[in-house]
């Protein structure tokens, strides 16, 4: 597949139906690395508002007309003691299972950098489970680099 057959774009309020799926998709996905997520349907964006807002930026990747990826970047306050008062996060990346492996992902990535980038951010973070081997790798290909380890324990 070449990169000219993959069209990155923001995404509109059409889009939203198939948002909502990949939204499960992530949710099921990350099952496995989080025994806390309780079972069924969970949201945990509110894409419609986020789609809209024009201080967020939602991106679609399209193969052929049809949405195989997406993923979102938006503000948050830094904590007080750092260097940047404001920094882009990324979230809400998934790729449909029959497109993985083919860079599509680093393209929505570079899309939300380039937002980010526009919008003035010095930073940009993500979250990531650390057994979640594969997402960590691609995230290390685009330039993200391990930064603290979320730990808990349950009582």
């Amino acid at each position: 597949m070449s990169s000219t057959e993959i069209q990155i774009r923001r995404a509109t309020l059409q889009d939203l139906p198939i948002l909502l799926d990949f939204e499960q998709g992530i949710v099921e996905a990350e099952r496995p690395f989080d025994v806390t997520i309780r079972q069924g349907k969970v949201s945990y964006y509110d894409l419609e508002k986020m789609v809209q807002d024009p201080k967020s930026c939602v991106v679609v990747a399209e193969v052929d007309g049809k949405i195989v990826s997406s993923g979102y970047a938006i503000s948050k306050p830094a904590r007080h003691y750092l260097d940047h008062e404001f920094y882009a996060y990324l979230g809400f990346m998934y790729t449909d299972g029959a497109y993985r492996g083919r860079g599509i992902n680093a393209m929505v990535v570079d899309a939300l950098k380039k937002w980010s980038q526009e919008q003035g951010f010095k930073e940009i973070r993500l979250t990531v489970y650390n057994d979640n081997v594969g997402a960590i790798k691609a995230y290390e290909k685009v330039g993200f680099k391990k930064h603290i380890i979320e730990m808990r324990l349950e009582q």
